[in-house]
């Protein structure tokens, strides 16, 4: 069992029934998912980039990531329908757990003027932010980037409303302002 998981069942789960003693246990928030999204517009110019991008997005998360695809053409970015345009990858259980504990301790000190995530979600429990450089993560060789790519996080949780949310992500150690 990871290190987080047992956090949240030893410490957290106890604290959040004694703050929400009108809820049965299983309204209780945790969390359900995370998603790590990348959009690669190199990608139509060079065609190594989705290549060099999930293998980086691999080592970060720790499986395979999903490639993208547009779903219509756009003439105007020069988009066909059917290209490979992203790459994506969900985290769940043990790997959800891992990652979300290594990201709170040591890689978000690692961010360069960092001084925590501001307090804006999406109103239904949700957390996303996102990351301009991919180097920050401890798994990726420095000598082996060839550019910088920024991602997406989204955090889903079970909450209902923002505030159970982030009462439970700042009871896991995640770093608010």
């Amino acid at each position: 069992m990871s290190r987080l998981k047992q956090k949240y069942k030893e410490q957290v789960l106890p604290e959040l029934r004694n703050l929400h003693s009108d809820k049965s246990p299983m309204e209780l928030p945790k969390l359900s998912k995370i998603v790590i999204s990348m959009g690669l517009s190199e990608a139509l110019k060079d065609k190594n980039a989705i290549q060099d991008h999930s293998k980086e997005l691999s080592m970060i998360s720790g499986q395979k990531p999903v490639v993208t695809k547009a779903k219509k053409a756009i003439s105007n970015f020069k988009l066909r329908e059917g290209q490979a345009i992203g790459l994506m990858v969900t985290l769940r259980g043990e790997r959800m757990y891992d990652f979300f504990d290594r990201f709170c301790n040591i890689v978000s000190p690692r961010i360069h003027d960092f001084r925590g995530f501001t307090k804006k979600a999406d109103g239904r429990g949700n957390y996303s932010f996102g990351i301009t450089d991919q180097q920050i993560f401890p798994e990726i060789n420095l000598d082996e980037v060839k550019r910088t790519q920024g991602m997406n996080i989204t955090i889903v949780t079970t909450a209902k409303n923002d505030d159970d949310c982030f009462e439970l992500l700042s009871m896991l150690g995640f770093p608010f302002k």
